[in-house]
């Protein structure tokens, strides 16, 4: 029998599980809650039940099983302990140990989500055909990930690609979730764009559809689209903080694509139009014309990547 893997995405509020053949198709997927009662000390012990008992049905014994990967939402050290994930309830503790513990698996690897995902883009996402990229997720914050050589860059403390917090505008007011100004969260962010909104209808300059008690980031960018001046000018803010941001990492690693996701890039084109042209108009000569792509896996890029990372 062609071996399977596991590719696991904790979320809080579900966790999103997948198995796999090592060429990457998918042969089923499913969701288990993710219970977060008593400092979330069930979560792994669910998800190995979850894989004991799809083993079970599908006759899977653990030879035939290839490894099983996992996504945590926070810092991950490369021999899988996780630093903190606040939102899980988690401390200082090896993941990978448990999980070999609780199902018998030997190649059990763990990676921060984010990064997770821009590995599974890579494998069979926006990314594929590319060993080198970034990954760029704008949702509620920004996300990101960061592939050099088909692996995984996670940094000396677990925390690499946080795109989210390079400092974009040194003269920014407002702070960031994180404790500092001027993030790029701030401004490319979903949360980010309709800030910028509101800013911009607070000031009045312009004629415009938007209405400050109905404002999104899919507003901003659908009014963008209809023609509207001030829409167009916040999705042009938004366009030159992404495009420089990505810039300056492309003059540190060098990446052959960037892929964009994330609830944002819904708005689809547009995005990549402004980014891209900002991109180049911060790049020094040798790193332009790099390929911009979507996203392709949406919420299973993470049960991909994490399938992806046993198979190094």
């Amino acid at each position: 029998m062609e071996k399977r893997c596991f590719g696991v995405d904790i979320g809080g509020t579900t966790v999103k599980m997948g198995l796999f053949t090592v060429d990457g198709k998918v042969t089923d997927k499913w969701e288990i809650p993710t219970r977060k009662e008593e400092n979330g000390k069930y979560i792994l012990e669910d998800i190995a039940k979850s894989v004991k008992e799809r083993m079970q049905r599908d006759t899977l014994t653990l030879e035939d099983i290839a490894g099983l990967g996992i996504g945590v939402p926070g810092p991950v050290k490369e021999d899988g302990t996780v630093l903190k994930c606040a939102n899980l309830g988690w401390g200082v503790f090896n993941v990978a140990d448990t999980v070999r513990e609780l199902t018998g698996i030997e190649n059990v690897k763990v990676g921060n989500d984010a990064n997770v995902a821009a590995l599974g883009e890579m494998w069979q996402g926006g990314g594929k055909g590319y060993n080198n990229l970034v990954m760029v997720t704008l949702g509620t914050g920004v996300g990101g990930g960061v592939i050099l050589g088909g692996k995984i860059l996670t940094g000396s403390n677990g925390a690499g690609g946080e795109i989210g917090h390079i400092r974009v505008n040194y003269e920014e007011k407002d702070v960031c979730g994180c404790g500092k100004t001027g993030c790029l969260e701030q401004y490319a962010s979903a949360t980010g764009v309709v800030r910028l909104a509101k800013k911009a209808l607070e000031k009045k300059e312009k004629k415009t559809t938007l209405v400050a008690d109905d404002l999104s980031a899919k507003a901003v960018f659908d009014a963008a689209k209809a023609g509207d001046e001030l829409a167009m000018d916040i999705v042009e803010k938004f366009g030159f903080y992404l495009g420089m941001a990505l810039a300056h990492i492309s003059q540190v690693i060098d990446p052959e694509v960037f892929v964009i996701g994330g609830g944002v890039a819904r708005a689809g084109q547009i995005i990549i139009d402004e980014v891209s042209k900002n991109y180049e108009e911060n790049v020094m000569f040798a790193l332009k014309n790099k390929a911009f792509k979507m996203a392709e896996l949406g919420n299973d890029a993470g049960i991909y990547g994490s399938a992806r990372m046993v198979l190094d």
